[in-house]
């Protein structure tokens, strides 16, 4: 495997950038839990992410984890992009009013640097029965920091793949590749363009957003021989790889994919998928279990292929919500029993039990794709996502050294603003509104500003 080469974003940069690109307005919201008053004694903050498994985290929580430990949970729960508001403002201060708090893999690595958060080498050395090495090693890469220490434990993690109507294949003849290319894939996306009334071969994200377009179009740049940067950060995005990837990306979209692509991202894909108005989808492995979910129209009708390629041997995302103990907390060794309760085995089994195995936080430990009731509820794609995951490579993702970490992104503070800002140019060139190359000149002088701040460091 090739060696990353893993140059340290300046320090004050990262501060500014987290102080400026992160801590955006707080938007109004509805919140439960904290009230505003630090933790202390035996209770702890816990700021978090309202979606479903972290609500039936929450409702768990008082019969399960306190009755146990004594240890009374105040959470405060906030949309995805209040959360992050909150938590980077608590954080970035070290206010220490919050505890514990949900970042993904795409933050730690930088608040770790910022001396923001909590290393857990210690508590997992200490606690035997939380079993680190069941974790699965791409989550436990990607949680773990410059310094070599790990700043994070996954709550649920996901990675790609392609999924494709069998009943459609069936009925066209047609077959799909145990290891598709994306130039095979662009050919059965035309075979089954119009195989039923209204069907489109394909769905990709064209929705705008660093999180939305530019994740699976980065994953198709990877493994076309592309990058944002090289390993001595000058910026890539009108190279030929660049161009090439997103070329075919916005081609395919264009020729084959659903309606109104540039305003689609993975809701609507979702949505098209489970109508049947498209015959494939490439996009997050979390998506399988609503596609499978009872009283879901396509349930037993789509198979899963490992996430297309051209040059590398994998280019599945990874992505993970974790859970984050902040530097200054009062009482981090009752954070770490908490973080070691939510993302343990054992709590797997008990949401396993209380609300049906398709709602257990997979992704995260080997032990559960070994569980003969998940196996069973979720047959279709559990084995394919673990693979996926598996084979995720967040510090070599391409062909050549990267700079920073990450597949679907890149792991410094700049990057929510320029792949937003990149992401809409490529917007307005699957909608139509300028051609791939006016878009990725524009794009290349963003991310050249960026490299500034970064070359020679």
């Amino acid at each position: 495997m090739r060696t990353q080469s893993r140059r340290r974003p300046p320090r004050a940069t990262l501060a500014l950038a987290a102080a400026g690109t992160l801590l955006a307005p707080l938007l109004s919201g509805c919140w439960v839990g904290a009230g505003g008053a630090g933790s202390g004694g035996d209770s702890i903050n816990v700021l978090m992410v309202n979606n479903p498994q972290m609500t039936e985290l929450q409702k768990l929580t008082a019969a399960h984890f306190t009755k146990e430990t004594g240890i009374k949970v105040n959470f405060t729960v906030l949309p995805e992009n209040d959360v992050r508001d909150k938590i980077s403002q608590d954080f970035a201060n070290q206010a220490g009013q919050y505890d514990v708090a949900t970042l993904s893999n795409y933050e730690i690595p930088i608040y770790a640097r910022n001396g923001w958060l909590h290393a857990m080498d210690s508590y997992v050395a200490r606690d035997r029965g939380f079993d680190q090495q069941d974790v699965l090693a791409p989550m436990r890469q990607s949680l773990t920091a410059d310094d070599g220490k790990l700043y994070g434990e996954p709550f649920y993690g996901e990675s790609s793949f392609l999924m494709y109507r069998k009943d459609v294949f069936a009925a066209k003849g047609l077959t799909m590749p145990a290891h598709p290319t994306w130039q095979q894939i662009a050919a059965l996306a035309a075979k089954a363009d119009g195989a039923r009334p209204g069907m489109k071969g394909i769905c990709l994200r064209g929705l705008p957003g660093w999180g939305e377009l530019m994740a699976p179009l980065t994953t198709v740049v990877n493994t076309f021989g592309g990058t944002w940067f090289d390993k001595d950060w000058k910026a890539h995005l009108d190279s030929p790889e660049f161009t090439g990837a997103t070329k075919f990306y916005v081609d395919l979209v264009r020729q084959h994919g659903e309606s109104g692509a540039a305003q689609s991202g993975f809701a609507e894909c979702l949505n098209n998928m489970t109508q049947g108005k498209v015959a494939m989808w490439y996009d997050a492995t979390s998506a399988a279990g609503s596609l499978e979910a009872k009283g879901s129209p396509v349930k037993g009708k789509v198979g899963y292929a490992p996430a297309p390629v051209e040059k590398t041997r994998s280019s599945g995302w990874l992505y993970t919500w974790a859970w984050g103990i902040q530097q200054a907390s009062r009482n981090p060794d009752k954070a770490w029993k908490f973080v070691s309760w939510a993302s343990g085995k054992e709590y797997e089994q008990l949401v396993g039990r209380t609300y049906g195995w398709s709602n257990v936080p997979a992704g995260k430990r080997a032990s559960t794709y070994e569980n003969p009731a998940y196996r069973a509820e979720a047959a279709a794609f559990q084995e394919m996502t673990k693979n996926a995951i598996e084979s995720a490579r967040p510090n070599d993702p391409g062909v050549q050294p990267r700079p920073a970490p990450g597949i679907q992104f890149v792991d410094i503070p700049e990057f929510t603003d320029l792949g937003t800002k990149v992401s809409q140019e490529i917007s307005a060139a699957v909608a139509g509104r300028q051609s791939v190359e006016s878009a990725l000149k524009k794009s290349q002088q963003l991310a050249e500003k960026i490299a500034k701040e970064y070359e020679g460091r």
